[in-house]
């Protein structure tokens, strides 16, 4: 691994920095918007620079960066907290490459400057509460009517779903053949009638989720991606660039924070940094850090390389995930009675270990569960057999689903 930037790659960083010191608007500036105009107001003032999405082609109105150049990128932004990130993550992440890989020319044309300057918002119409984390147990039904698709069911978990423009959607086409060759996948207006949005209040009091109802719903054939019965082969390209987004995400709990909490609060009326058993969590949980930190470099390295990283992303996701919920919970404990306050106006950090606790479970199911992340790893990195699936080969129409 090398740590260290390239004569090319330390200008390109200056550069970024400088442009980002100069035009990170202040509080004062963006005060009296809402997080979504102050998201959309930061997307516009990068791709009018010229800094949006830059990895993508010149013809969308970006750099055609290297990856390594938007690996910079993000860490330099990433140094401003007060910056409404997040917002299109899922359209620029995962819908922008599949629509890239799979759509007309007229259609990427039409929609991915918009992606890049902010003006569209996308969500992921994946999951749906039969399949668990089974995506292509799916149950959502097309069926084709003249030049329109009519669709019917339902998803749930939609990040984002009540305030997104357009949505990707996979759909069953056909159940009399196996559940992966039965699928169809298509892009949506997220206003088309027929379409209902109800979201899900989390236990942190927020309503980030959502579950999403088709009930008659009419898709033309024009937005359809991939040939019909393609859609699971449409469907990895999604998945394998959800993961590469969200795999490497920073934990909102680092040790820094924890580190810095035992120092402040006592055990037995000492310091708890100095109780063996704190200590000793904490060094495990450095390690940890330290080693996502490190696998984090060795892609940046195959990136700066002109390589393409192995399962770096998968590795990240499921030692990142329960991490952040075992350090949160940690913290809690070390706060005593005042842990059980979590409203940020009262509670220490201002509830930041509150608020990463009661959002941690989500965080270990979105872009695949713990135990879809340690399959990957086990039967493409190790070489382990699959797991046992009753229903291969099966005609989806054919498969028990209980009474």
């Amino acid at each position: 691994m090398d740590f260290k930037d390239t004569p090319e790659e330390a200008q390109f960083r200056e550069e970024a920095r400088a442009w980002l010191t100069d035009n990170v608007p202040t509080e004062a500036e963006m005060e009296g918007l809402d997080f979504m105009e102050r998201a959309k107001l930061w997307q516009k003032s990068k791709y009018e620079a010229g800094w949006a999405c830059l990895r993508w082609p010149k013809k969308y109105g970006c750099k055609e960066a290297t990856a390594i150049e938007q690996v910079i990128w993000n860490q330099e932004e990433a140094k401003f907290s007060n910056l409404p990130l997040g917002v299109f993550g899922i359209g620029q992440g995962m819908a922008a490459p599949t629509l890239m890989t799979w759509a007309s020319d007229e259609v990427t044309d039409r929609f991915i400057p918009r992606l890049a300057s902010g003006e569209d918002v996308w969500c992921q119409l994946f999951s749906e509460p039969a399949g668990g984390s089974d995506l292509a147990a799916l149950r959502t039904k097309c069926e084709r009517d003249g030049d329109d698709w009519v669709i019917n069911g339902q998803k749930i978990w939609t990040s984002g779903a009540h305030y997104s423009d357009w949505g990707i959607l996979v759909t069953r086409s056909d159940p009399s053949v196996p559940k992966h060759k039965g699928l169809t996948y298509f892009f949506l207006d997220m206003k088309s009638p027929g379409v209902e949005i109800k979201p899900i209040k989390q236990i942190s009091g927020d309503a980030n989720f959502n579950e999403v109802y088709f009930t008659d719903v009419r898709i033309p054939d024009s937005q359809r991606l991939g040939e019909v019965g393609q859609g699971w082969q449409v469907s990895i390209t999604t998945l394998m660039n959800e993961r590469a987004s969200i795999g490497g995400g920073s934990s909102p709990v680092r040790f820094s924070s924890l580190f810095e909490l035992a120092q402040k609060v006592n055990i037995d009326g000492k310091p708890a940094i100095e109780d063996s058993s704190v200590r000793a969590k904490l060094a495990d949980w450095y390690c940890q850090e330290s080693g996502l930190k490190y696998t984090g470099y060795r892609s940046m390295t195959a990136l700066s390389q002109g390589a393409v990283p192995g399962p770096e992303n998968s590795i990240g996701k499921l030692v990142g995930a329960p991490k952040t919920q075992d350090m949160a919970s940690f913290a809690m404990d070390l706060l005593e009675m005042s842990g059980a306050v979590w409203d940020p106006e009262f509670a220490p950090e201002a509830g930041l270990f509150q608020q990463a606790f009661m959002g941690a479970p989500g965080g270990r199911i979105a872009g695949g569960t713990d135990e879809i992340m340690a399959n990957i790893i086990a039967e493409r990195v190790l070489g382990l057999p699959q797991e046992p699936r009753l229903d291969k080969g099966i005609p989806f129409s054919e498969v028990p689903t209980g009474s």
